[in-house]
């Protein structure tokens, strides 16, 4: 385990430590639909406005809302932050605010400062959600009788206890209309983890909730973020334990961006990359992150839930396809270690057939397309190659290669096979054609996640199906491919106005 990961479980079990049995404590008083009475709030509200200090809301003092130009005919974003080691605000809310308010223009952004109540131990922090969901929920029901603000426009985006904190917020409100949408980046794990819907985030607070789980590793008993489905869409960016760029290697570079900063960042890292996976869906909009449905990542790393059929993926972040679904859809998807996070995604799929020798290839393939190459991509055959078998790899790419139109397939082949080769020319040197070692190849099919598209290769020839160690084959796009892919094309034309 690295010094980082240490010191961050390290400090979270300190504060745990002196919870006592909190674990549905407030199940009494969780998700009641009463009507709310007027209280006086712990939180303050801030309506975010672009360069300046955030002007602050009283809803008790309604005028205020006016005062701070709050527009009833726009739709409202509700920033909410997590537990606070320092007391003060993170530096991601306002670079949030900043970029909703630049990307979407015509919206209210009010950002829930509760520093007060999250500057605590942990567990008197998670137990204050409740209260802080409360104050959420009275200001959208002020909204709601005095303004006329319908719910549905309303956006909760709440960060590890602030996910929490915007589910009860949901659930406090009393009648038939609902928040129309929450968001919850990497919700809190400790004291949430196997709690029933009505203790912690869940779909049934919005009429639509996604979340993005971006740190779910779990050592000493403890995850910072949830590892459990608690939306309609649940994303798992990198299998969601843990993120590229995150490592203690990559302290040098966080305090080149952060100063003094860098090794409190690194520590927080994996946890915050939800918000900023959250903020480069707003700010790269021509490079939207796809996820796709799977039933784990083990599953998904293998290549084999590149789909979109029936909603089985969807776009992370603010441009989501709202779909409801009875039950939580989990999708995975991966990203690169810095913004723009965008990676394209590719299924490979090589064909083996009739091999006569027990084979476990290392194989090299690059791909060309009408817009770039691949480069090099190494493959490594999980297990022995025998008589027909097909494998299927999951391959990424940080950039989109346009409509797949060669592979080039290179076996590197294994230490004791070259030993053995050597050895085999050094003493029978007339017998080479015969003793080569051979991989027989089929066909071989490529498909981009990105626009369900597959490409299938072949060999030029039949002799070109059988590749030798140390050799390079070219395969070309099937025949019937080419004629399907002119169709489209031709469809395509037709239907363009």
């Amino acid at each position: 385990m690295s010094v980082v990961k240490i010191l961050c479980y390290l400090l979270l079990t300190y504060h745990l430590n002196e919870a006592k049995e909190t674990k549905g404590s407030g199940a009494a008083d969780a998700k009641q639909r009463g009507v709310l009475k007027p209280h006086v709030s712990s939180s303050v509200f801030g309506l975010f406005v672009e360069g300046e200090e955030n002007c602050a809301l009283d809803p008790l003092q309604l005028h205020t809302l006016t005062s701070c130009g709050f527009n009833s005919s726009n739709p409202l974003i509700i920033i909410t932050h997590g537990w606070s080691v320092d007391g003060l605000m993170e530096s991601w809310v306002h670079r949030l605010a900043t970029a909703l308010k630049t990307h979407l223009i015509d919206v209210n952004v009010v950002i829930t400062d509760w520093l007060l109540l999250a500057h605590q131990h942990y567990p008197t922090a998670a137990h204050s959600t409740r209260t802080v969901g409360k104050d959420i929920a009275h200001l959208l029901q002020s909204l709601q009788v005095h303004y006329q603000f319908p719910l549905r426009r309303a956006h909760l985006i709440g960060y590890s206890l602030g996910a929490h904190i915007s589910g009860f917020a949901g659930s406090y409100l009393d009648g038939s209309e609902r928040i129309g949408r929450i968001t919850g980046l990497d919700p809190a794990g400790p004291l949430f983890e196997g709690m029933s819907p009505t203790d912690r985030l869940s779909p049934d607070d919005a009429e639509f909730v996604d979340a993005i789980h971006t740190f779910t590793h779990e050592r000493m008993g403890l995850s910072v973020g949830i590892k459990q489905a608690v939306a309609h869409y649940d994303f798992y960016p990198n299998g969601g334990d843990f993120q590229p760029g995150c490592d203690l290697q990559n302290i040098y570079e966080h305090i080149a961006q952060y100063g003094l900063l860098g090794f409190e960042q690194t520590v927080k890292c994996a946890h915050e990359r939800s918000v900023h996976l959250f903020i480069d869906s707003l700010l790269n909009e021509d490079k939207q992150s796809m996820a796709y449905r799977c039933s784990d990542n083990s599953a998904f790393v293998k290549g084999v839930c590149l789909d979109c059929r029936k909603n089985r993926c969807n776009t992370l972040g603010y441009n989501i396809r709202k779909v409801r679904s009875s039950t939580s859809k989990r999708l995975y998807l991966k990203t690169r270690p810095r913004m723009p996070y965008k990676l394209h995604h590719y299924q490979f799929r090589i064909q083996f057939v009739n091999q006569m020798e027990n084979i476990e290839p290392s194989l090299t393939i690059s791909l060309t397309g009408t817009k770039e190459e691949s480069g090099d991509l190494p493959i490594t055959v999980p297990e022995t190659i025998w008589g027909n078998k097909t494998f299927t790899f999951l391959i990424t790419l940080d950039k989109d290669l346009g409509d797949l139109m060669l592979l080039r397939l290179h076996w590197e082949g294994s230490a004791m096979w070259k030993n053995v080769w050597n050895r085999v020319q050094t003493i029978i040197p007339w017998g080479s054609r015969r003793t080569k070692p051979l991989l027989s190849v089929g066909k071989i099919s490529v498909k981009a996640g990105e626009t369900q598209e597959r490409t299938s290769f072949c060999a030029m020839t039949d002799e070109d199906q059988q590749v030798e160690v140390s050799q390079d084959k070219v395969y070309v796009r099937c025949k019937e491919d080419t004629q399907k892919q002119r169709r489209r094309k031709h469809n395509r034309l037709v239907r363009a106005p």
